[in-house]
């Protein structure tokens, strides 16, 4: 298949690989159809011959079969709280059980070449072409599943071919190897066409809840995050000091250069498990959990501070060093919020920031969410 082919299955966009591993596991029932079919044929063929080849790969069909079914039924329970790791996994459990089956399969029609049994033949490879057929319908988004799957399918009968002495049988075989090819190209074709519209949607969606300049989350994304926030958080409201000469003086292109410097420090302020946002201009939010009670207050200044002192570093722009410095407004919230206490929450926290602002700047500044009173914070 190619190490680039094999390489590729890890999508580098988890929320894209996501997607791509969910539609895989959307196929129950095409899987319960191909799984009847299969258990009909291969018991059939066991009962009326009573052959042991025969009895033994029906109990591997059924085997395989019902724990196919189990996969899908337990990834659509456990979907929801899967992380990237574990999606990964999830692809390669749905491969696995694809193969299995496949290569199942696959010794059905061996079994029927090697006792001469035509009607058997007839029924194993009608069975192998359906399943082919039916993993490029819906599996070719993860081509790499579907050519494991169909060259474990077609191998036993590609030798049962090839071990017969009637030439029509071992071009049979040849065929083989040519259709396994043009699958390999339909796979290939359909997934990077498939791919390139899920990324065409997700580069929207990036584009509508990020700022274009800066790479961040934008205001609406900010805001629907605030929204969906539970526990205790820290909202905190950050104004860059002395950025509006900068600009002025060395051109808007070094002006945002230096937005996407700060930018590039304030995402690691907030770290994985929480957000730094562009509001527009030079203003930016962060957004992060911290610990319920008093502890709430220490480790929101906590992150205030750090905004503040890696803001104040200096900057390198064009190789030219420069200085700003910045003002944060904070508060904490452990309450649940609707769009009115959203706004009332901004409102409260861009009071603070301009009374930092007003003190002078490079400071932090309470909002007292009780009576709105301001507490400065150097």
């Amino acid at each position: 298949m190619g190490q680039g082919l094999l390489s590729r299955f890890i999508h580098p966009n988890p929320a894209i690989r996501r997607e791509l591993v969910d539609l895989l596991y959307t196929s129950l029932p095409q899987v319960m159809s191909i799984n009847a079919a299969a258990i009909t044929g291969s018991v059939t063929l066991a009962v009326l011959t009573r052959d042991p080849g025969y009895i033994a790969i029906a109990c591997a069909i059924i085997v395989n079969a019902i724990g196919r079914v189990v996969s899908l039924l337990r990834y659509k329970q456990h979907a929801s709280r899967l992380s990237d790791r574990d999606v990964i996994l999830w692809e390669k459990v749905y491969a696995a059980g694809a193969t299995a089956f496949g290569l199942a399969l696959g010794a059905l029609t061996f079994r029927a070449f090697q006792l001469n049994d035509a009607p058997g033949a007839w029924i194993a490879f009608g069975l192998s072409m359906s399943y082919c057929v039916g993993m490029v319908s819906r599996a070719a988004i993860r081509p790499w599943v579907v050519l494991t799957a169909t060259a474990v399918l077609f191998a036993p009968t590609l030798v049962a071919g090839l071990m017969r002495p009637e030439l029509p049988y071992q071009l049979g075989a040849a065929m083989l190897v040519l259709f396994w090819f043009s699958i390999r190209e339909a796979s290939r074709h359909l997934s990077t066409a498939f791919i390139e519209r899920l990324e065409s949607k997700h580069a929207l969606a990036r584009q509508a809840n990020h700022d274009f300049l800066t790479g961040l989350p934008n205001r609406a994304a900010f805001l629907a995050a605030l929204e969906g926030s539970v526990g205790s958080i820290a909202i905190i409201a950050i104004d860059l000091d002395g950025f509006k000469p900068v600009n002025d003086r060395h051109g808007h292109h070094t002006g945002d250069d230096l937005l996407r410097q700060v930018a590039g420090r304030l995402a690691i302020c907030a770290g994985p498990d929480g957000m730094a946002a562009r509001f527009g201009g030079d203003e930016f939010m962060l957004l992060k959990p911290v610990a319920g009670g008093a502890q709430a207050r220490d480790e929101a200044l906590a992150l205030a501070r750090d905004a503040v002192r890696s803001l104040s570093m200096p900057f390198l722009l064009s190789d030219i060093p420069v200085i700003i410095g910045a003002s944060a407004g904070l508060l904490v919230n452990d309450r649940s919020l609707d769009e009115a206490a959203v706004d009332e929450l901004l409102r409260q926290v861009d009071g603070a920031l301009y009374a930092a602002k007003r003190a002078g700047g490079g400071c932090c500044t309470w909002a007292d969410t009780a009576d709105h009173a301001f507490q400065q914070t150097g």
